[in-house]
């Protein structure tokens, strides 16, 4: 992998003539904010689209609309502080990127730790391990573009190297008849409708939620479907007692003070029974779902999905887990349109 280079956007936002404003509000604008005020960088104001702004107010703002700094600011530094694959989302952001200086400041999900200049010099090796059994051109592209992205939280980057999740199908998952697929962090059922309209021939598709609410739209969603069969369990490495928090939309994750729910490894869950395709995206779980799946690896080699995106280290420390188990899997790393780096997955078949 070629040099990153020491680009790292918490020091150009120390350094910036411009006046900063954050685009967006929550959790992701909470942990931006306090990474600003540790290095005591100052910012302007807070905005939010048109349809979001009803005179509220965040961290002692009052959320704005873009134009009213357009109006007050003229020019200024966009700090996306949310995530989105909206298609007229992105297209608002491309937009404002044109007019003003745009980035998407690199925050875990979950856990603590940023992918600093430091934290990638410290973690080269591995880094390096992971380029270099990269199976195509493709995948480097996007690893590269994507540990850039990180280090300066220039949303170019990811732009320059997204590709669609229907062309992870046809060009690495290549679903074919008789598929049995096993969708872990099945959401409300949409990745689940995904895999049923590019693989229509699927045996059987099995659907893990254990949040609650996603789990009754889960089951909603996919009433119309043949041989699926939904589990109301979280993923671990082990089966036993859990604790899970429900949060907004996607985050909800295992975690201290939660509600107590069944928890299930892959393993014990497929009982010895085959399966084909496994996507994992367990918001920050996935090294103990790939540890909970080890003898279902061993035995059937299925293809994999896995997020990349969750915890600072997944980059690197995923795809090598994987290759612990089976190294004759070939690895491709793909980013589907998604601000900031989310929908960034490692597929292994």
């Amino acid at each position: 992998m070629r040099s990153t280079g020491d680009c790292f956007v918490w020091n150009k936002f120390k350094t910036a003539q411009k006046p900063i404003v954050l685009y967006g509000m929550g959790n992701g604008a909470d942990k931006i904010i306090l990474e600003l005020e540790k290095r005591g960088i100052p910012v302007a104001g807070v905005m939010a689209s048109d349809d979001f702004v009803r005179g509220q107010s965040f961290h002692g703002f009052v959320v704005q609309p873009y134009r009213h700094f357009k109006e007050t600011l003229k020019n200024f530094i966009v700090l996306i502080c949310f995530g989105t694959n909206r298609p007229e989302v992105l297209s608002r952001i491309r937009q404002i990127a044109k007019e003003q200086e745009t980035y998407a400041p690199d925050v875990p999900v979950i856990g603590g730790g940023l992918f600093t200049t430091e934290y990638a010099k410290k973690h080269e090796k591995a880094l390096a391990q992971v380029y270099d059994l990269l199976y195509d051109e493709d995948s480097r592209r996007v690893f590269e573009n994507c540990v850039r992205y990180r280090l300066t939280g220039d949303i170019r980057y990811l732009f320059d190297c997204e590709s669609s999740v229907s062309a992870a199908f046809s060009d690495i998952l290549q679903p074919g008849p008789g598929e049995i697929y096993l969708d872990l962090g099945a959401y409300n059922g949409d990745t689940v409708l995904q895999f049923a309209k590019q693989s229509p021939a699927y045996r059987q598709m099995l659907a893990v939620e254990p949040d609650r609410k996603n789990f009754k739209k889960l089951q909603k969603n996919t009433e119309g479907l043949r041989d699926v069969t939904c589990y109301p369990v979280c993923i671990s490495d082990h089966s036993g007692a859990a604790f899970f928090r429900t949060l907004a939309g996607r985050n909800s994750a295992i975690g201290e003070g939660g509600a107590a729910v069944r928890a299930e490894s892959v393993d014990s869950l497929l009982n010895s029974a085959p399966v084909t395709t496994i996507k994992m995206d367990v918001e920050g779980g996935e090294a103990a779902a790939i540890a909970g799946a080890r003898q279902t690896i061993l035995k059937y080699k299925p293809k994999l999905c896995v997020a990349a995106y969750h915890r600072t280290a997944d980059y690197f420390e995923l795809p090598l887990q994987v290759l612990q188990i089976r190294s004759d899997y070939r690895v491709y790393v793909r980013h589907h349109p998604y601000i900031p780096a989310w929908d960034t997955n490692f597929y292994f078949v």
